[in-house]
Parts: C-alpha cells; structure tokens; sequence
C-alpha cells in the first residue's frame, strides 16, 4: 500500500485546502498521474500518483484544510486495469481510468466510460466549454474529437477515449471546468460509428466564418453585429477566440460604421464575469492583509540624477557584455538591501507573540500580468550582482506574461517592490504583501523645480511610498529605512563603500 501525502508547498506556507478530486475510491492510476487539487492561498497544485495501481482509500475529503505531509490517500500497488484487462478479460479486473462502472463478466459492451477535461498546463487551472461536436445517441470512433475547451491560452479538442454512443453530454457549452471534471459519458463499443454528419448540437449562426464559432467569442460577435470574415482567428484550426473577437472590436470603434443608417444593436449595459483564480487569490490576500496588519505608509523624494547620469554612461558597455539591459529596478533593490541590513524590523515578520528576524534578503518583484499581479522572488538579493538582477527580473515578466512562474517562485520572500511609475503614477500607498513587514513602492520620474545648494535648478524626482505594519516597525525605523534608500539612490558611491 501506497500512501499519498501533502507535498512541500513552499518556505512560508504550511497548509493547504483538498479542491477536486480527479480520481474516485476503486479508479485504477498510472504514475504521475494527477490524483488531487490542493489550493494554497497563492496558486493551486495537483498532487500526482506515486505508484501503479488502485486508488483504494480517500482519507482526505473536498473542502478539508490539510497541513505538510499529511494522508491525503491509498493506492493499493498493482499492474493498471486496461493492462489485466487486456491480458484476461476477466471482470474482476480493475476498471479503466475514467470508468464509471464495471461490467458483468464477459461483457465489455454497454460499459460507461467518462469522458473527463484534461489538464491545459501547469498554471491552467479552467477552462470554458465551447462547442460541442455531438449529441446524445451520437456514435464516435476512438480519438475523434466530441467537445472544444477554451482556456486563457488556447483552444483545445477533447477526443474520445473509446469507441462507443455517446449516453451522455454533463457539461452544457459556456460552462467553466477544471481538470477532471466529467464532461461526457460514452457507452463504450454499442452501436456503429458514424460518418461525419454527426456534428454539434447548436445551429449554425449566420456569421460569414468557415469555422464554427464558440458561446463565448460568439456573444461578442453577435452583440455587437461584427463581420467574422474579417477576424483572423488565433485558435486551433484557425478557430476564433473570444481574444480575437475583442480585438476586432476594439479595432471597429476606431473606424466608422459602414451603414450609419443601420440601427445598431449594442448590447445590455452590464456583463456579469466571473473572477479567475487569481483575481480570487488576490482578492483575499489584499483583505487579509489590511485586516491584519497595521498599515501605515510614509513618503520621501529621491532625486535620481546620479543613477540616470550612470545609468546613460555605461547602459550601451553593460549591456554589450551581460545581454540585459540595465534598468533601474537593480539600483533599488541594492539600496533596499544595504537599508534592510541597517533596520532588521523591516525585514522581519510576526508569528503569533514571536518576530522573526530574517539574516537573508529574498525581495519580491511585483511583475504585472494580463490576469492580475504576481510577486517572484529574487533569493539572496544582496548577493546579486546587478546583471544578475536585471537577468532574473527580465525572466520573471517573461514567465509571468506566459503564466508559466513556479509556486516556490513566488513564496518565501521578505521584502517587496512595486512599479507603479511604469503605468504612469505618480503617488500611491502600496499594500502589504503579507507576512511580510514593508513594501516600497516606486513611481514615474518626472522634471520638477527643486532647491540645490540655495539654487533652483530643474531635476528628475521620483516620490517614494512606504507602507508598513506598525505592529513591529516603529515610525523611526520606518522613515530612517526610506531615508537610506533615498540615500544610497542619490549617490550610488554609498552602496560599493558599504556606507
């Protein structure tokens, strides 16, 4: 017997809650194949089979909060079902994956056979159902494809696992599923496959595109009466998405209508959507945090001559040599560690009555991403060279773009840094990342009048915000934290002397 356990989930996080189950007590499992969903309060991961066999006890239920190397389930070792099945026919083998029931001995026909959504990716956790290919009563042949699922990335085509009639269809077009939801069942080896005419249950909408389209971009075509001729589709086969949909219509609103004389049906006034899992997380994690610390920002001015001058000075030589161009989140995440090491409650957490004082500098990079804000770390930043830097964060807003940033990427660290300048603004109280102590936020750079030497003279500032938890870090430390950093910006000199 096999014991499947809750697996590591990252330095700072100790329990997780069971989501769905992909498999159910009495199903047969490959090795590595995803048995559960377990949801951290930063992204979800499946759990998968460690041995061949039966899956022969659920200890942990949907819904359950389960902590590190807790049971989750059972595998009782032994050869696949599809494999004794194949070798004797005998009924008391196993069922095979995605079986619904056993047979009567002898009897292979009639048997159900689920239909299940295969898993789209590591950071794919749903998809949209979109057309159907068939209907009840619909014979299909092995691999043909009976349904298309649409996730943020793509359109996929869900084949049939075996040969059979299709009994029935669980999942209507335009509903959300995750990875091992039932879709349909197939009443495996009855009746004779079709020809080609068995084709999706919905009518065809009069729209001028070969292919057919799915609930999703089809609403968007249908209210607001665009020409499918004219959209270019991204999908397989050439389908279009809802992506490409909205593209063609933002592209319209920038042309004149073709017939002003036409009435125009624009659609209700409201769209109710549902939040990704991410926006959900975010959500939550932005409440937790406001409910549980006591926030406070403070704000400076750095005047960031001296960076840009070094920065204009050597950017063409640093990046002929590194391959990376050099930014100037690098120069901040320097000074933020030299500040760090100097007032330690920054870099330190609250755990019940304790504050643990952290010896390492792991700074979190907010990196900015079509579904919402994530925050990579970089480990050991002090120890970074500022090619390193630059490397690694080029690397996380690539990842992060694509949603392919691993768990532990985005867990453990102890400072963070946000860029709101990118998006143009000017001044804002950055909230904490939490159990983290502070987060500095930077902003857009802009020609201002100041006084230097008892001279109006004309330099590039940026304002500076920093919010932190009051519970551990004193107004003193907070504001001599900030001053450091405006310091060591101003004159980089500082951070190579270690003053």
């Amino acid at each position: 017997m096999t014991e499947i356990r809750v697996p590591t989930l990252g330095e700072s996080v100790t329990e997780a809650t069971v989501g769905q189950w992909l498999k159910k007590e009495g199903d047969t499992v490959a090795v590595d194949e995803p048995l559960v969903e377990l949801e951290t309060d930063k992204v979800s991961v499946n759990v998968s089979a460690t041995a061949a066999g039966v899956l022969k006890k659920i200890t942990a239920k949907e819904g359950d909060t389960v902590e590190l190397d807790a049971v989750l389930a059972e595998i009782e070792d032994g050869a696949t079902g599809s494999s004794k099945e194949k070798s004797n026919g005998k009924a008391d083998a196993p069922a095979p994956a995605k079986a619904s029931s056993t047979p009567a001995a002898g009897d292979s026909a009639g048997e159900q056979v689920e239909v299940v959504a295969p898993s789209s990716g590591e950071s794919v956790t749903e998809a949209d159902v979109g057309e159907w290919m068939v209907k009840v009563g619909d014979s299909v042949n092995v691999d043909d494809a009976i349904v298309s699922l649409e996730t943020d990335k793509a359109a996929v085509d869900v084949s049939a696992p075996v040969s059979g009639t299709i009994a029935e269809i669980r999942i209507e077009a335009g509903e959300t599923v995750t990875p091992g939801t039932v879709l349909a069942i197939i009443a495996k080896g009855a009746g004779a496959p079709k020809p080609t005419e068995s084709k999706p249950t919905a009518e065809p909408k009069s729209t001028t595109s070969a292919a057919p389209l799915s609930p999703a971009p089809r609403r968007v075509v249908e209210e607001n009466n665009l020409n499918t001729s004219g959209i270019s589709g991204t999908g397989k086969d050439g389908r279009i998405t809802k992506g490409d949909a909205l593209a063609a219509l933002e592209s319209s609103k920038a042309k004149p209508s073709p017939s002003p004389s036409a009435p125009r049906d624009l659609g209700p006034r409201e769209e109710r959507v549902k939040m990704s899992r991410l926006r959900q997380t975010i959500a939550r994690r932005l409440k937790e945090s406001q409910d549980t610390a006591a926030m406070l920002t403070t704000f400076n001015d750095v005047d960031m001559t001296a960076v840009m001058d070094l920065r204009n000075q050597y950017k063409d030589l640093f990046q002929k040599k590194h391959d990376v161009k050099l930014g100037f989140m690098s120069f901040f995440v320097k000074a933020v560690c030299h500040a760090l090491k100097e007032i330690p409650d920054v870099n330190a957490e609250i755990d019940g009555t304790d504050i643990i004082y952290k010896n390492h500098y792991d700074i979190g990079i907010a990196v900015g991403t079509e579904k919402g804000l994530v925050v990579p770390v970089l480990r050991d930043a002090d120890q970074m060279s500022l090619a390193e830097i630059e490397k690694s964060i080029a690397d996380f807003g690539k990842r992060g773009r694509t949603g392919s940033l691993t768990m532990e990427e985005m867990q453990g660290g102890t400072f963070t840094i946000t860029n709101g300048g990118i998006y143009g603004s000017m001044m804002s109280t950055p909230i904490l990342n939490m159990p983290q102590s502070g987060i500095l936020g930077m902003h857009r750079i802009e020609k201002r009048a100041v006084v230097v030497d008892d001279q109006i003279v004309i330099r590039p500032m940026m304002y500076l915000a920093m919010s932190y938890d009051h519970r551990i870090v004193d107004g003193k430390g907070a504001v001599t934290f900030l001053v450091r950093v405006k310091e060591n910006l101003e004159d980089p000199q500082r951070l190579l002397l270690d003053l």
